[in-house]
């Protein structure tokens, strides 16, 4: 029988309350984030757009969804301490319509018209691979005048694989819609052109390549926005509508009945294991992430609050013990474990990962990595002892391993340390961090520290004075620098996660992956890079 995890954790101890405090400020900070995403364009915009008789983007995926069903929303930091809006103008998730898992996404008119600036490119992308990978129907609903055209420069040539990508899924035999709340217009008239369904609302959804204005200036020809690109036209002349929606609720209708109608089969087994709850309490699962991201924690304490009935089989318990590596199952679905525990990674530890990972891929069962490292050991013995190339081993079997990938970056991430825990580079099915994370090429100190060592071992060799007073200011300046650039909120900005998670919700998301992901077949890899003996 599968063993079931005791816990040693101690929720009145001192410890634990100083984890949870940090952890419940840093959760307040990142609502306070999310609050701003969720006001998109501001007070002003909302209220214009709504006075308009329109729905905002959150409230049209509300009524898509079916009742009471989750929407996993993807990347809502994106942009974040950018010159572009927390949220990057689209709204980006995973959510069930009519019985079937579907990518939405949404444009955000109420900021800028809902017009794509390069970080809702990076985004679009990014919902593009995730729905191709887990072979996800994609629903878009549309309101935006297209490129923000300060920035065209850095959208226009790379944008076109936008429409690459609905094409590609569309002959993968994945259904794309498009529903038309307002303008679609210039090169967005192609996200239309190029989806399997289109819903247009008359009076509403306008879509052409040039409006009236443009055309003037290119032919002299007169025209309105109704006869150029307008629902009816386009339902009745043109034959790009499908569908032709009196109001934006029967537009929502006609997408659910569309989405009804693809008798969408999941390809994947489905849970197979008892799916019942932890026996801990996941509320605690605040207090377990260390507050000083140098002192390690047990991992056991969050793998117990997050699997069903905290059971979870231990695979080489007494070997490379800085890593956690077992079996387990979320909600019913099985899954392969593996998390770091003292955080330095050793030759035992790679070489302990490498095997566990082929044996996943063996019986087809997705992988869990749960990150909070400081990278592989260095120093003169672990140089001559292999460290190179036991880590090449394990960053070779991640890389090639072809069961699903979930990663949670939970504390730190540094180093290779990020590569060999299947960091975003990659390519995870899902990855999420906890507000607790951490993620660089090194800790901030050290990586000032190497700095200062090479600075003064340059000027040893020159034979001049070195400055020390200089040496502390850049020293403390790059020290800043780093530690501004390792936090949840910069990292998530840059879409290197999709997001960031109250560690509550772990489970649940959790959950929701690896249904989404069961929707392809779990075929483990057969082919490894040469492994160096």
């Amino acid at each position: 029988m599968p063993h079931v995890l005791n816990t040693r954790l101690d929720p009145t101890s001192d410890t634990f309350r100083e984890n949870r405090d940090v952890m419940n400020q840093a959760l307040a900070d990142l609502n306070e984030q999310l609050t701003l995403v969720r006001a998109g364009g501001g007070e002003h915009y909302v209220k214009r757009h709504r006075d308009r008789g329109k729905m905002l983007a959150r409230e049209r995926i509300e009524w898509l969804l079916d009742r009471d069903t989750a929407f996993l929303e993807l990347c809502p930091m994106a942009a974040w301490g950018t010159q572009f809006a927390v949220g990057a103008s689209i709204v980006l998730g995973i959510g069930v319509i009519s019985g079937v898992e579907c990518l939405i996404t949404a444009s955000d008119p109420t900021i800028k018209g809902g017009a794509s600036n390069p970080y809702t490119m990076r985004k679009t992308f990014r919902g593009s691979d995730i729905a191709m990978e887990n072979r996800l129907p994609t629903i878009n609903l549309v309101e935006s005048g297209g490129a923000d055209l300060p920035t065209q420069g850095e959208i226009f040539i790379p944008g076109g694989r936008m429409f690459k990508d609905l094409t590609n899924r569309s002959a993968a035999k994945m259904p794309t819609v498009a529903l038309v709340f307002g303008n679609s217009t210039a090169g967005g008239a192609y996200i239309p052109g190029m989806c399997d369904y289109v819903v247009m609302i008359d009076q509403r959804s306008k879509v052409f390549l040039g409006g009236p204005p443009l055309v003037k200036m290119a032919t002299g020809e007169e025209s309105d926005d109704e006869e150029l690109g307008g629902a009816a036209m386009h339902a009745k002349v043109s034959g790009l509508a499908d569908f032709f929606a009196r109001d934006e609720m029967e537009a929502i209708r006609i997408g659910r009945d569309i989405v009804y109608h693809f008798n969408w089969k999941k390809e994947g087994p489905g849970p197979t294991m008892e799916a019942d709850d932890p026996l801990y309490d996941p509320e605690e699962l605040l207090g377990i992430a260390s507050a000083d991201p140098k002192v390690p924690f047990d991992p056991r304490e969050v793998i117990s609050r997050v699997v069903d009935g905290s059971r979870f089989d231990e695979f080489k318990p007494l070997y490379g013990t800085n890593l956690v590596t077992g079996w387990a199952s979320i909600h019913g679905y099985p899954i392969g474990i593996l998390a770091n525990h003292q955080g330095v990674i050793f030759s035992e530890e790679a070489e302990k990962a490498t095997q566990f990972i082929q044996l996943a891929n063996q019986v087809n069962t997705p992988l869990l990595f749960l990150q909070n490292t400081t990278g592989y050991m260095v120093g003169k013995v672990y140089e001559q002892g292999g460290i190179i190339k036991n880590g090449a081993k394990m960053i070779n079997a991640v890389a090639n391993s072809s069961v699903p990938h979930i990663t949670i970056i939970l504390g730190a991430s540094y180093g290779a340390g990020n590569y060999g825990m299947c960091g975003r580079a990659y390519n995870p099915r899902f990855l999420f961090a906890w507000p607790s994370a951490r993620s660089s090429v090194m800790g901030a100190a050290q990586l000032a520290g190497v700095l200062s060592i090479v600075a003064r071992q340059n000027a040893a060799s020159r034979g001049v004075e070195f400055d020390e007073e200089a040496n502390e200011n850049i020293r403390k300046m790059v020290e800043d620098q780093i530690l501004a650039e390792e936090k949840p909120f910069f990292l998530s900005a840059r879409l290197y996660d999709d997001g960031i998670i109250d560690p509550r919700d772990t489970r649940t998301i959790l959950g929701i992956c690896l249904s989404v992901v069961d929707n392809t077949a779990c075929s483990g890899g057969e082919g490894y890079g040469v492994f160096r003996m």
